[in-house]
């Protein structure tokens, strides 16, 4: 079963309902004539800190399962580029989670709490940033009118801990290619609602274009850009046998197009000036996710004497391609052009640290990003870069005392973990290794496997009654969510 197919399951999981009494339900609120209020809405059925709980402990399972890309770089531009959205948002509960799954497919998907997960094939195929805008401010919408929220309304015999459960399963077996631990998720009894889910769904949906390109507009995109996309989207669809996964998900008839359209011409056109940070995301997906390391290299070779819309983006396409080659001094040849040009560039002071590692110039990325941290404390990539940099250095005290920082504001990054872990290892600090190990498979869900990474540090707490203590204490905790996790679900 492929990724798309197993994504469609999981919309159909998520709206399962006795038809009969979604029906009868609705019958029974036009009688009250009655409005949803958003904000409000289905608070009955699932509160707002329950819908923050539920996502979180998806979260958790996706981390350990899902193919989530954990690139710094491409962190930090969807993030931002999702927060730009949000902050022109109605309705917004909760702060918002983007993230990049790895996958060809043009596609991305929200779940509770404000996790909106977006495939990298998705901008591989944009043109523009307002294109992908678009998509994720559709799914920003999904959010804060609480689609899945008011789905569990109408289908009160499914509580809405039945319905994350299942969610997280059928999620966690797409994600992770287990097609069988996705279906099995499934009763057959579900198929009878699909039809309806469908039509419930081109509601939502038209809500969610309508809010969406509100939203686009505010933010500064280009609104037009969502007319184009569905454009985009429909031509694939016409021309394939199979749709594509935003269409599985995410019903386009013809209708909703024009009614999209009809939404776009209303709104003031805008001219928006391309944006380098898109293709320069565009440029890193294309070259490190999409293709194989020769064929990256042979296509950056010719986009080069190209005319571009930004010329930038192939050089640095060409750059990593070359990295993925072994050709290290070439790529720092262009990268250091591109560097000069535009010293704080997280695009390129990335590149330019695996350069020089690669290279055995581990101690002037070192300071490169010393000088970098100065002008931008805490900031991810270049926290993350020297962090490694400084590992592969054996400056192991340097690494503890960055990502011990950076972990205080960002207690759930994992990557940051996975560092720190690695810098306490190398150093033979066993105590703090297998501490931090504790906390990434808490991360990920997997209580037991960090009660015993905790039992393990205890072993070498030696005649210190502080970190015994706090390693009791930390268990009990762990213990603690376990129980909450099993009675969520």
């Amino acid at each position: 079963m492929s990724f798309t197919r197993a994504l469609t399951t999981l919309c159909i999981a998520i709206f399962m309902f006795s038809a009969a009494m979604a029906v009868a339900q609705e019958t029974q609120r036009l009688k009250r004539n009655t409005l949803p209020e958003i904000g409000v809405v289905a608070s009955d059925t699932i509160s707002i800190d329950k819908e923050m709980l539920v996502g979180n402990v998806i979260m958790r399972q996706m981390r350990a399962q899902a193919p989530i890309v954990n690139d710094p770089v491409l962190d930090e531009y969807i993030q931002d580029l999702g927060n730009r959205l949000v902050i022109h948002a109605d309705n917004v509960k909760f702060p918002y989670t983007f993230f990049m799954i790895n996958n060809a497919d043009i596609n991305a998907f929200a779940f509770y709490g404000g996790h909106i997960g977006i495939h990298t094939g998705l901008i591989y195929n944009a043109d523009n940033e307002s294109e992908v805008a678009s998509v994720v401010a559709h799914e920003i919408a999904h959010v804060t009118q609480r689609h899945l929220a008011r789905r569990m309304q109408s289908a009160q015999r499914a509580s809405p801990v039945q319905i994350a459960s299942l969610l997280a399963g059928i999620l966690l077996g797409a994600v992770s290619g287990n097609a069988q631990a996705g279906m099995a998720a499934v009763s057959a009894s579900q198929a009878a609602a699909v039809q309806m889910q469908l039509n419930y769904t081109r509601s939502n949906e038209q809500e969610a274009d309508r809010i969406g390109i509100t939203m686009m507009a505010r933010a500064g995109f280009d609104p037009d850009a969502a007319g184009t996309f569905f454009g985009k989207l429909a031509a694939q669809f016409r021309l394939v046998s199979r749709p594509p996964a935003r269409l599985l998900s995410h019903p386009l008839p013809e209708s909703r197009i024009a009614d999209a359209r009809m939404r776009v011409d209303a709104l003031p056109s805008r001219r928006v000036p391309p944006s380098l940070a898109f293709h320069l995301a565009k440029a890193r997906i294309t070259a490190r996710y999409i293709y194989d390391a020769e064929y990256a290299l042979e296509y950056y070779q010719a986009e080069v004497t190209k005319p571009q819309v930004i010329a930038e983006a192939a050089q640095y396409g060409l750059a990593l391609a070359l990295m993925r080659n072994a050709k290290y001094k070439e790529a720092r040849s262009i990268i250091d052009t591109l560097i000069e040009k535009d010293p704080n560039n997280n695009f390129y002071i990335d590149a330019a640290t695996d350069v020089l590692i690669e290279l055995e110039l581990t101690s002037e990325a070192i300071e490169m990003l010393k000088a970098q941290l100065q002008q931008t404390p805490r900031n991810a990539v270049v926290t993350l870069n020297l962090a490694n940099a400084a590992i592969k250095q054996n400056q192991f005290a340097l690494a503890t005392d960055v990502l011990r920082d950076f972990l205080l504001l960002n207690p759930d990054h994992f990557l940051s973990h996975q560092l720190l872990s690695d810098a306490y290892g190398n150093n033979k600090q066993y105590l703090e290794m297998h501490q931090i190990n504790a906390e990434m498979f808490a991360l990920a869900a997997a209580f037991p496997r960090a009660i015993d990474e905790l039992q393990h540090a205890y072993n070498f707490a030696g005649d210190s009654h502080l970190d015994k203590q706090r390693i009791r204490a930390r268990i009990q905790q762990l213990r603690d969510e376990q129980a909450k996790l099993e009675r969520l679900l």
